[in-house]
């Protein structure tokens, strides 16, 4: 069995895959592929309303939200937010917890006047700074941060208070992977090449009232939050592919019993692999332990030619895609959706004999 730990594009439960072998040159009984129907037929037409029917269950979504499945991936979003919802004198306040919301920023710079309430990367990002030391940013056209950092391994432990502004989130790597209430939201996003499908599909959630604020003549309509609900996230050809195995992972989730018991399944998951780490004086976790990702858990051996037969040993037995981030170094393992808890207690076990045999 090989358990691929990679950040994204990242493991897929292996019934889905089966079922897209299965589905691929007839699907629906259409006599064609999912990647040649056209995307206005009835056939696909009734396919998106059963995506979008799962993932308002999922996530118990009220009906004053919309949800869209656009082009560009997070990196499109961090253009399209300020564009939509930061017209005019207004400034955004962003978050700075790792390199994506730093990213973030550093786009939304581009298109309006950004203010940094908070940042941690004089710390190297091992913490996160407590709402009491953040500036204030009443006022500002919204508040955005990034749930989790994918590459610096920390996450929000809880949803920030914020009751004055719009609150956006960066959920590109923990969507759906535990439950959520939305209504703290004025607008999600995330990639869904983590935990809900493959590389080319975004979903946006976004609150009704967001959608009034939109100036119709700066923001490009391939980017137009607007008109993309009125046209069903179809005013430009859709990712048709990922769209669909988006819907396939929304109702695997739904078989696995909802955000529930996949959040407790997520969370052990991560306990077990920080209590070993923590326990085994040989790997280091640099986390502060309040603010430690369940998605991403990184790690350190004690010098970098262990790392690196570390790594090339894992592959040799069977667990691929632990390689930290260029920009870090290390070891990470991502603990997805679609990871079983018996990757992880592989891991831990070759973890151990590596610790025995090469330390």
């Amino acid at each position: 069995m090989i358990y691929n730990f990679s950040p994204g594009p990242a493991m897929l439960p292996l019934e889905v895959m089966r079922q897209v072998h299965e589905e691929f040159f007839n699907w629906r009984e259409t006599g064609a592929s999912i990647m040649e129907i056209s995307h206005r037929g009835p056939v696909f037409l009734q396919f998106i309303e059963e995506v979008e029917a799962d993932c308002r269950e999922l996530l118990n979504l009220p009906s004053n939200y919309r949800i869209l499945f656009l082009s560009g991936g997070a990196r499109g979003q961090f253009a399209a937010i300020p564009l939509n919802l930061a017209g005019g004198d207004l400034t955004a306040a962003y978050i700075i917890t790792g390199m994506w919301s730093k990213i973030a920023s550093e786009e939304a710079r581009r298109y309006t006047k950004v203010k940094i309430i908070s940042s941690n990367e004089e710390s190297s990002y091992t913490h996160i700074l407590p709402a009491d030391q953040w500036q204030n940013f009443n006022g500002a056209a919204y508040l955005h941060y990034t749930e989790n950092e994918t590459v610096h391994g920390l996450e929000f432990p809880q949803i920030p208070l914020c009751e004055t502004v719009p609150l956006i989130c960066d959920m590109s790597s923990s969507i759906l992977s535990r439950p959520l209430d939305i209504t703290r939201f004025g607008l999600i996003y995330a990639g869904t090449q983590k935990n809900i499908g493959i590389a080319g599909l975004t979903l946006v959630i976004i609150r009704d009232d967001l959608l009034e604020r939109i100036p119709q003549t700066a923001t490009p309509s391939i980017f137009n939050y607007a008109l993309q609900v009125k046209n069903r996230s179809m005013y430009n050809t859709p990712p048709v592919f990922p769209w669909y195995m988006t819907g396939l992972i929304l109702k695997w989730l739904k078989k696995e019993g909802g955000l529930v018991p996949v959040g407790a399944r997520n969370q052990r998951k991560a306990e077990k692999l920080y209590q070993y780490i923590d326990q085994s004086g040989f790997y280091k976790n640099s986390i502060d332990r309040a603010y430690r990702s369940r998605m991403n858990v990184i790690f350190t051996l004690p010098d970098s030619d262990q790392e690196q037969l570390f790594l090339k040993q894992a592959e040799f037995n069977g667990l691929i895609g632990l390689k930290g981030h260029n920009s870090l170094g290390g070891v990470r393992a991502s603990l997805y959706n679609a990871m079983p808890e018996e990757g992880v207690d592989a891991l831990i076990d070759f973890m151990k004999i590596f610790v025995q045999k090469f330390s």
